[in-house]
């Protein structure tokens, strides 16, 4: 009789820790890349004032630069719209989405792999 409620106890345990593993799966955040990802958001709206020969403004034209400006990106991209130092200015390009600011901010986060 006492095996009965052993078993019931190990499969309920059982279930248990399989569904707590396979939850843990899909709530991981997808790595972000900067080819993949934030390329696109730079070359989309940092063009053509921050990528050489004709951008006279701070180089973003490849991983290296972007990486050691993402704390001056992230800043500017969200200041207020009527703050002159706001990015991209809006009479150039439109505004960041909040997704692409997002993945902007996770891209930090994860150590920005290339």
């Amino acid at each position: 009789m006492k095996k009965i409620p052993l078993i019931i106890l190990m499969i309920s345990l059982s279930l248990v820790i399989v569904n707590c593993s396979s939850s843990k799966k899909g709530t991981a955040d997808p790595k972000i890349s900067y080819k993949t990802d934030i390329a696109p958001i730079i070359s989309n709206s940092c063009t053509p004032c921050h990528m050489p020969p004709q951008g006279r403004k701070e180089p973003l034209e490849n991983y290296i630069h972007v990486k050691e400006n993402i704390v001056e990106i992230l800043e500017r991209v969200q200041l207020s719209q009527d703050n002159r130092k706001f990015m991209p200015p809006a009479n150039k390009k439109p505004a960041l989405t909040t997704d692409q600011i997002a993945l902007l901010v996770k891209w930090q986060q994860q150590n920005m792999p290339e």
